[in-house]
């Protein structure tokens, strides 16, 4: 795949950290720790592909050989008209949805080869995730919601409550803590969303569309944040859009067109 100049991402041909791509003749499952991640990680998706049957029976090729890697501290815009295959490709990655081909791999984590509970697992230690509808709990209050991921992880509730507040405080939404998501705004309630996919630190954000219903404004206010989440915390973030302004934020751009990454650039 080409990769213009100012691209930051690099291909998974790189001499960096070939082993990465190496497959081995057979892995136990059980051996893939999902508590740690050395710093300096990479993603690295070689050869992805992935089709579905329609309705009248007939194979939709969806992905038809995706490969790129990124690196720790990058945001990464992957931008194409919509049913391009952003979303699957980011379901993909995240261990949502099962490849047809290809390897993924996190850090020394292979997601293509682990088990769903395992997969589960790693999601909820290391991967944030931002949905264009995004998926609040309405019976929740906005520190509620954004506490839930650390309460799922073992945190005692004023602990996952103080960080969920001090988290909303930091997007501007430290008056609406106890307000029902109902009672928000379609861009307070995806503001809380997004404090909610980081309020863990994970090293990878996956962000589908995460603007979509969002004003200029706003949109780029979520943007900025989750590609300065990127260079503040040494993470990925992978962000679907065909929001040309928004894909400019990041470090570079990928273009997914009929199923296949073309050259970076503008969408």
């Amino acid at each position: 795949m080409p990769i213009s100049p100012r691209s930051k991402v690099q291909s998974p041909k790189s001499s960096v950290d070939n082993r990465l791509l190496t497959v081995p003749a057979k892995v136990n499952d059980k051996d893939q720790d999902v508590g740690h991640w050395t710093l300096g990680f990479r993603l690295s998706v070689t050869d992805l592909r992935k089709s579905f049957s329609s309705p009248a029976g007939e194979r939709l090729e969806v992905l038809r050989g995706v490969s790129f890697a990124a690196d720790a501290g990058q945001a990464v815009a992957i931008v194409g008209a919509s049913g391009a295959g952003k979303s699957t490709l980011l379901h993909l990655i995240g261990g949502l949805e099962e490849a047809d081909h290809g390897r993924i791999v996190l850090g020394s984590f292979e997601v293509d080869r682990a088990s769903p509970a395992t997969l589960a697992k790693f999601r909820r230690k290391h991967i944030g995730l931002v949905f264009q509808f995004h998926h609040l709990l309405s019976d929740l209050n906005a520190a509620e919601n954004v506490a839930l991921p650390l309460m799922i992880a073992r945190a005692g509730r004023r602990e996952a409550m103080t960080q969920a507040v001090q988290s909303l405080g930091n997007l501007a939404l430290g008056s609406r803590n106890a307000h029902p998501v109902g009672h928000l705004s379609g861009g307070e309630q995806q503001r809380v969303a997004v404090c909610r996919a980081l309020i863990t630190q994970p090293s990878l954000v996956l962000a589908d569309e995460p603007t979509g219903n969002l004003d200029a404004s706003l949109a780029e206010e979520i943007g900025e944040t989750l590609v300065a989440y990127a260079r503040s915390r040494g993470a990925i973030v992978l962000l679907a859009t065909h929001n040309e302004r928004l894909a400019q934020l990041c470090d570079s751009i990928l273009v997914l067109k009929e199923g296949r990454l073309h050259e970076s650039g503008r969408v």
